[in-house]
């Protein structure tokens, strides 16, 4: 089945290059040039993947992403962006964007990522579908996770994750007591290496234990490792 990828970018020169550059490779390709338009054809078209441009007229990158991540749609997001800011790949990230590319770039390297993403959805897909294992809950003290429901509870009340922070909390709770690196973290969360920029990790971990830890001071279950990275364990006297 043909790949469907909605473009959101109010710069006709490079809506025509990625549209080309896309059909080349073999995907159907929709437009949009402003946020409100990629917002609505993504909750009407379903693309199986949106290149969204975080500056856009009447609604931008940031607020098209919250809005369909809290509308619970999780279709995988690359980001695009002309400003080389930190700020804003973790904030784009930390709202639920899957991958962030700064202008200018290679059309070749936007098509690769595309197809990344696409195939890390598609083996999460399969995975999640084949997997009796990942459809059970798990359960660590007053924490449960719900892999196949995209859900997780602490001390019985749902928690607001965005998918990152979910994908996160998972794989450090498949990894229980297991001491993993931040570059560990970044490759199997985000699927991709951001060149040592490990503070994407940290924000991420930092809001997890806002949400998990009753002292955040003093985390009980998301330990830091000092010089090394992070683990997740049951927490002591419970």
């Amino acid at each position: 089945m043909v790949k469907k990828v909605l473009i959101v970018d109010d710069e006709k020169s490079i809506l025509t290059l990625l549209q080309y550059n896309l059909r080349q490779a073999g995907y159907e390709v929709i437009t949009a040039m402003d946020g409100e338009e990629g917002r609505d054809l993504t909750l009407s078209e379903k693309p199986d993947l949106v290149v969204l441009d975080l500056m856009l007229p009447k609604m931008d990158g940031v607020e098209v992403c919250k809005h369909l991540r809290q509308q619970k749609n999780f279709t995988p997001i690359l980001m695009l962006t002309a400003k080389d800011d930190e700020f804003d790949k973790v904030l784009g990230l930390e709202l639920g964007a899957d991958d962030y590319m700064t202008k200018p770039f290679s059309p070749r390297e936007v098509v690769a990522r595309v197809k990344a993403i696409l195939r890390r959805s598609q083996i999460q897909s399969e995975s999640s579908a084949q997997s009796q294992d990942d459809s059970e809950k798990m359960t660590i003290s007053s924490l449960t996770i719900y892999p196949e429901q995209y859900e997780a509870y602490f001390e019985d009340s749902l928690l607001e994750l965005t998918p990152k922070e979910f994908e996160l909390l998972l794989y450090l709770a498949k990894n229980k007591g297991r001491v993993l690196t931040r570059d560990q973290l970044l490759s199997a969360v985000w699927n991709y290496d951001f060149a040592g920029d490990t503070r994407i990790v940290d924000v991420h971990i930092s809001h997890l234990r806002e949400k998990i830890e009753r002292n955040t001071k003093k985390p009980a279950y998301i330990k830091t490792i000092r010089g090394l990275g992070y683990k997740l364990e049951e927490p002591k006297g419970e």
